[in-house]
């Protein structure tokens, strides 16, 4: 028989459970990027090589915790890996990279640190369910949220950017406090919609404070996702009410509208924004994205490794900081990234662990949709959409990307099971733990 408590120096008893929820919540927030990068950084925002070097020591305990989880859940964890092979082929990809990157060394670095994420994604996926890990969410981003404010308090000029003044709050860059505004919202609503009252006075709370800090932030790619999470929200709840020809025509009509969408943004955003006097770069993205299609078509097949093209070794990338005149850190594309790390070869492979994942998701939605499914598989697109303008696929040591992860992997988790129900929902007690997912 497992022991599930723990007696701390004749003290009171710490049940395993209570560990989980704090630890996992710990080790989400470390991963956010909050406070200490802050805390570390220089007067114009650079972190220097000595505070990076603080900085991985926080990864050690979220490490540590996840180990210690999928020790104490290892038969669950093989379930997991069974249910998605995607998973495990596409965190593989960084270290077969290893062979043909052009910085070797900080690929392998790199992409040790991305076995570690999504390890914990792993332990999140097996451990909680969606409403429990919706939870979690909503208390990690709530503090980064609140915490923000509070520092807008207490020194207002260490809560703005040093250059344009635009407010980053407790993260070291306005877009990561825009990005979090918008999770804020997000799941702040998805509690309000859920079926428990007893956070609904928190959650409007918090929507207000993740709405205040979305418009300080000033950040257009969470003012873009913040309104795609209520538009995916829309179509997600009209999903589940609808059957037969008529879903699959809802779904072809609302997919063909999103490509009506950005193919006019594609062809008509920059003489829009030029008509407006408003910068038709998209911040040198424009022109960046540019340079970064002729480096993806020259290493087309394989890329240049994991995460080795925007290193100062690589002189490619050296060549597009020259002709844009600032060191970008990524293709602020997500898609583009992924192609620069792998080619197509593991763009191919990331696109169908993605689209299982959408179907996947669909289906709990429709077959089990009190279960708490609407909220992820609204963040889960609502991450696809961000990557147009922003890297966060394949991000080591990342929240947002850790939660994605974790949608996808629980979306594969649980499908066969209600797949095996029909017509019924999962019974209260089968959704404890994964022990009871087995087939």
């Amino acid at each position: 028989m497992r022991a599930y408590t723990l007696r701390i120096a004749n003290g009171p008893t710490v049940s395993w459970r209570t560990i989980e929820y704090w630890g996992a919540g710990l080790c989400l927030f470390l991963q956010t990027g909050a406070f200490f990068p802050l805390m570390l950084a220089d007067a114009d925002g650079a972190i220097s090589d000595h505070a990076r070097s603080i900085l991985r020591l926080l990864c050690l305990p979220v490490y540590s915790f996840t180990l210690l989880m999928l020790v104490r859940n290892f038969p669950h964890f093989l379930i997991a890996l069974k249910r998605n092979w995607f998973v495990p082929l596409m965190v593989a990809m960084p270290f077969v990279s290893v062979f043909w990157s052009v910085g070797p060394s900080t690929t392998f670095r790199r992409a040790i640190g991305l076995l570690f994420t999504v390890l914990l994604a792993y332990v999140l996926a097996i451990r909680f369910t969606p409403r429990q890990l919706l939870l979690l969410a909503f208390a990690t981003f709530g503090t980064c949220i609140v915490l923000s404010l509070l520092l807008f308090v207490a020194s207002p000029g260490l809560a703005r950017m040093p250059m344009d003044g635009a407010a980053r709050g407790i993260f070291i860059h306005k877009n990561s406090l825009g990005w979090y505004a918008a999770m804020m919202i997000l799941v702040s609503t998805a509690v309000l919609l859920d079926d428990s009252r007893a956070l609904r006075r928190t959650a409007l709370l918090f929507l207000i404070a993740g709405g205040a800090c979305l418009v300080r932030a000033g950040s257009m790619t969470a003012l873009i996702a913040t309104v795609s999470a209520y538009c995916l929200i829309g179509f997600y709840s009209l999903l589940r009410r609808i059957g037969g020809i008529s879903r699959v025509a809802f779904i072809l009509i609302f997919v063909q509208m999103a490509i009506g969408l950005l193919f006019v943004l594609h062809e008509f955003l920059v003489p829009f924004l030029e008509a407006l006097g408003k910068d038709a770069t998209l911040t040198g993205r424009v022109p960046l994205w540019e340079l970064v299609d002729g480096q993806i078509a020259d290493h087309l097949l394989l890329g240049f490794g994991y995460q080795a093209f925007w290193t100062e070794a690589n002189p490619e990338a050296w060549i597009i900081w020259s002709k844009i005149q600032w060191m970008s850190p990524h293709a602020h594309n997500g898609f583009r990234d992924t192609l620069l790390n792998f080619g197509i070869c593991g763009m191919i492979l990331f696109a169908l662990m993605l689209l299982q994942a959408l179907r996947q998701g669909a289906v709990l939605q429709c077959r089990d949709p009190h279960y708490g499914w609407l909220w992820l598989n609204v963040f889960t697109v609502v991450i696809l959409v961000m990557n147009l303008t922003e890297t966060i696929f394949l991000i080591q040591n990342d929240t947002i990307f850790i939660l994605f992860m974790s949608g996808i992997i629980m979306f594969s988790l649980y499908e066969p099971v209600v797949l095996m129900t029909p017509g019924q929902q999962l019974r209260p007690s089968a959704r404890r733990t994964t022990a009871e997912l087995q087939i």
